[in-house]
């Protein structure tokens, strides 16, 4: 969840591990901090934003060209200064940056204090420091990566460390296991990251660390071994990311930048595969597993948060038009399980960063198991892409927003890509249907288009809710899950208790929260569940609740029957959720917005959940 920076070079290291902060800040921001070496070992680190680290830091000597840095997401004890990293050794002969949990540093720790050492906070991570300095003043033959080394092979649990020690100034180590690293190669320098975005503007070659992999880097040295001191193969890969991505472009903030991307980043996801003339549908990632595919007896789709709300539309699209049966699970629970998989299984995973713990969990059960396993992933490099046998990236580019809104529609148009294509290879769905949904996908750009220029009639509705206290979604079939989607979104952002329902459920339980203060948001476009859906509604409105329906472009029907009518373009019931999930991700904006809450980053939620 944390985000860490590494710097060593010729370069002053503070200001390039500052702007890396910055722009890992929405991985966890209940505190940051610096190391630096200067001729000795200095650390700096405030609770609070990075911001405030700065202004603390510019008063002190903050000179050196070797340095790490790191913005928190409290596991291990509350945000505060004591607690932030980097954490000093107690004698100050190491400092460490952690991302991970260390499950077993209760016993280290009572080990650690029968040797004398002594804690000065109540995280896991100064544990490891003080378990590192405790080897390294074992010997003098033992070097700090020996230390490093010896520490991490007692440790259980998961890391992405970057190290210094105060007696030996060139040398910056990393290593990880189960999250995330990549180093970033230069010119006599090299960078550290848990992802590219603080890298991206330095280089454009790369290395993504696998699990069990230590790097030793000096200003013209880069050394890649495993914890057991074993060489490791060098992989260098192409960085592609725009450093525009990383700037708001004059939006008030990432997320709104984000939603008004997604016409563009939903033709960029289906762009190239999508043959001309509609033809025929190619997704290169999948080729050589795709005759599998077609002959699989179930596929099982397992994802956390808003990828299971994708996961569930393309349940409902797979099972109509390719005929195949579906089962949809979170991954803290699958991983937890004893599923029932066999080799006639697929399985796909969904993340956007490609590094979520519980779904990494669920991928390496699921591969135990014989099933062919599938990734679809936002992040070229990740370590779902690298451990998948096969997958699709969307091409959302960078998400800076911790409420996902670009990657859940690039996703569901690649879940939507992916289920036409497997019903035509398995001769589940006519051509002229087929012909019809491939033509209506690449017209949903241009409609998104049109709901976005609807953004300041979606600002003045959130006005009359802003104060609610509950919030209650409904919506049928396919847009079930984007009911869902929509809660998630209000709830995450603006902190009201919102909760999406089946329409048809509502009759067995929420119905009795409805009263005059309750907002009830229906997705209700004409489709086959439109005269259920009407039959709703009434109910609500019987009971005086407040409806804002999302509704097909031009039906008046729901105008006399709803408080207020938000407009969509009509199109195939299928492609719906791609339109309909647009002005709900709006609505909680500007709602979130207007009740002065920090939407790029909400309370307690990190962008990657690379812990359990």
């Amino acid at each position: 969840m944390c985000g860490i920076v590494g710097y060593i070079g010729t370069r002053e290291a503070f200001p390039v591990l500052l702007n890396g902060l910055k722009k890992l800040e929405y991985r966890g921001y209940d505190s940051a901090g610096v190391a630096l070496l200067n001729g000795s070992l200095e650390v700096f680190k405030k609770a609070g934003k990075v911001s405030d680290l700065e202004r603390f830091a510019g008063t002190q000597n903050i000179s050196g060209d070797t340095g790490i840095g790191h913005t928190r997401w409290a596991t291990h004890g509350e945000p505060s200064d004591k607690n932030a990293h980097p954490h000093l050794s107690a004698n100050r002969i190491f400092s460490v940056v952690h991302n991970g949990i260390i499950e077993n540093y209760a016993r280290l720790k009572t080990d650690l204090e029968k040797h004398k050492f002594s804690f000065r906070s109540e995280t896991d991570t100064e544990v490891l420091a003080n378990l590192m300095e405790y080897f390294y003043m074992q010997s003098d033959e033992v070097t700090a990566e020996m230390a490093v080394q010896l520490a991490l092979s007692k440790v259980v649990g998961a890391y992405g460390i970057a190290v210094l020690c105060s007696r030996e100034k060139d040398k910056l180590i990393v290593a990880r296991k189960g999250s995330p690293l990549v180093v970033g190669l230069g010119k006599n320098e090299y960078f550290v990251a848990s992802d590219a975005s603080p890298i991206a503007e330095f280089t454009s070659h790369v290395v993504y660390l696998n699990d069990y992999d230590m790097a030793v880097l000096q200003k013209n040295n880069f050394t890649l071994k495993n914890i057991e001191n074993k060489p490791v193969s060098v992989t260098i890969s192409n960085l592609d990311m725009q450093i525009g991505e990383l700037d708001k472009n004059g939006f008030e903030h990432f997320m709104l930048k984000e939603i008004f991307e997604q016409p563009q980043t939903i033709e960029d996801t289906f762009k190239g595969r999508l043959k001309p003339e509609y033809s025929d549908i190619v997704l290169g990632g999948l080729h050589h597993v795709f005759p599998r595919i077609a002959k699989a007896g179930r596929i099982v789709i397992i994802g956390c948060g808003t990828s299971w709300h994708a996961a569930l539309i393309a349940e409902y699209l797979l099972e109509d038009f390719a005929q195949i049966p579906v089962e949809v699970e979170y991954a803290s629970e699958f991983r937890y399980r004893k599923p029932l998989l066999n080799k006639n299984d697929v399985v796909i995973l969904i993340s956007q960063s490609g590094e979520t713990a519980d779904t990494l969990a669920a991928l390496r059960l699921a591969r135990e198991k014989g099933a062919l396993v599938l990734g679809i992933c936002n992040v070229v490099g990740s370590t779902l892409s690298r451990e998948t046998e096969a997958g699709v990236y969307t091409h959302a580019g960078v998400e800076i927003g911790v409420a996902s809104t670009k990657a859940f529609t690039a996703q569901v148009t690649v879940l939507t890509l992916f289920t036409l294509k497997l019903a035509k290879t398995r001769g589940t769905i006519s051509d002229e249907e087929y012909s019809l949904l491939v033509k209506e996908l690449a017209e949903i750009p241009k409609k998104g288009r049109a709901i976005l220029e609807n953004n300041e009639k979606i600002r003045q509705v959130a006005e009359k809710y802003k104060d609610a206290v509950n919030a209650l979604y409904l919506g049928r079939g396919t847009l079930f899950p984007v009911a869902m989607e929509g809660a998630l979104k209000l709830k995450e952002i603006s902190y009201i208790h919102a909760e999406g329902y089946a329409a048809g459920e509502m009759k067995h339980g929420p119905i009795a929260l409805v009263d005059d203060n309750l907002p009830v948001v229906v997705v209700a476009p004409q489709d086959a569940w439109y005269e259920k859906i009407i039959s709703n509604i009434q109910e609500v409105k019987a009971r005086k609740g407040n409806v804002i329906a999302i509704v097909t472009e031009g039906d008046t029907g729901l105008k006399e029957l709803t408080d207020d009518v938000i407009e969509i373009p009509r199109s195939h019931p299928a492609l719906a959720p791609l339109l309909a999930v647009i002005p709900l991700q709006l609505l909680a904006y500007h709602i979130a917005v207007l009740r002065g809450c920090n939407v790029d980053q909400p309370r307690n939620l990190a962008k990657s959940v690379t812990v359990e």
